[in-house]
């Protein structure tokens, strides 16, 4: 039986509809048309009201806790933020402050973020890339911004972002994929030491 990877998705977005969330909810489709995943997703304008005054891990309530445990058991992330000021929001990164410094030490993360237009782009590069070098994350090689006229109302309408979306999980599926055997021989030897 092959194993699920646990993917955990955060979506940015601080309200609904949200292109970000439809750009998180169609690199998923992608993702689970290559491989088999067991999805979490946690939309930040849902549990924002509840963290957003915490400055301590312990001062989070049960459900964000729930949350933040799982972005820490996950066997993949992908992270995407609308980009305000240059940069993902604020409630992004204090969410990802109260996950431990070394929860996400190898962790693949396919980044992703929304922008007005397309001088926001590099946000990925400047902003949400450094950020996950700091968890010591393994951040996948292709990124993926949309703009505003990607979308026609919330929907997709572009080509080219089909295609870009198409082009990040075809390489990310070959890492995955080999994080996922090496999961099951560290598995296997592990029960091998304890019988």
């Amino acid at each position: 039986m092959v194993k699920k990877l646990k993917v955990v998705a955060v979506s940015g977005g601080l309200q609904r509809p949200s292109r970000t969330l439809v750009l998180v909810q169609e690199l998923l489709a992608a993702l689970g048309d290559a491989l088999p995943i067991d999805v979490h997703l946690i939309e930040l304008g849902n549990i924002g009201p509840q963290f957003a005054g915490a400055l301590y891990r312990s001062q989070l309530p049960a459900h964000v806790e729930a949350e933040v445990a799982a972005i820490e058991s996950a066997d993949l992330l992908i992270v995407a933020s609308p980009v305000y000021r240059g940069s993902y929001t604020g409630l992004f990164k204090h969410l990802f402050d109260f996950v431990h410094h070394e929860a996400l030490t190898d962790v693949p993360v396919l980044l992703a973020a929304t922008g007005g237009s397309d001088r926001h782009a590099l946000v990925i590069d400047h902003q949400l890339r450094p950020l996950f070098s700091f968890f010591q994350s393994r951040t996948l090689p292709i990124g993926v911004y949309a703009t505003e006229k990607d979308f026609e109302g919330y929907e997709i309408s572009s080509p080219a972002l089909r295609d870009r979306i198409a082009l990040a999980i075809a390489r990310a599926v070959p890492q995955l994929s080999h994080r996922a055997t090496l999961d099951e021989v560290t598995a296997t030897a592990q029960e091998a030491v304890a019988a």
